[in-house]
C-alpha cells in the first residue's frame, strides 16, 4: 500500500510532510460479523461475555490509573 503525504505549514517552519489517510476504503462483507448474539449459543455463555465486556463499569477491581488503595 501506498501512502498518502501531505505537505502542510506549521508554526515556526515553513513546511512539514504529513501523513494522510493510511486506511483501505470498503465495507464490510458478512453483515453477521457484528451480531454478537448468535455466535453465543447458551445463556452462560451471553452473561459471560457481558460480564467481561463491562468489567470497567460494574467490576470491583480497578486497573491503572483509577486503582485506589482505600475504596471510596
Amino acid at each position: 500500500m501506498e501512502y498518502k503525504v501531505e505537505k502542510k505549514s506549521a508554526p515556526g517552519r515553513k513546511s512539514v510532510e504529513v501523513l494522510g489517510a493510511t486506511f483501505e476504503s470498503g465495507k464490510p462483507e458478512d453483515k453477521k460479523m457484528g451480531i454478537w448474539r448468535q455466535k453465543l449459543v447458551t445463556r452462560s455463555e451471553k452473561l459471560r461475555y457481558l460480564e467481561t465486556g463491562e468489567r470497567y463499569w460494574y467490576g470491583k477491581e480497578w486497573y491503572g490509573s483509577e486503582k485506589r488503595k482505600n475504596p471510596a
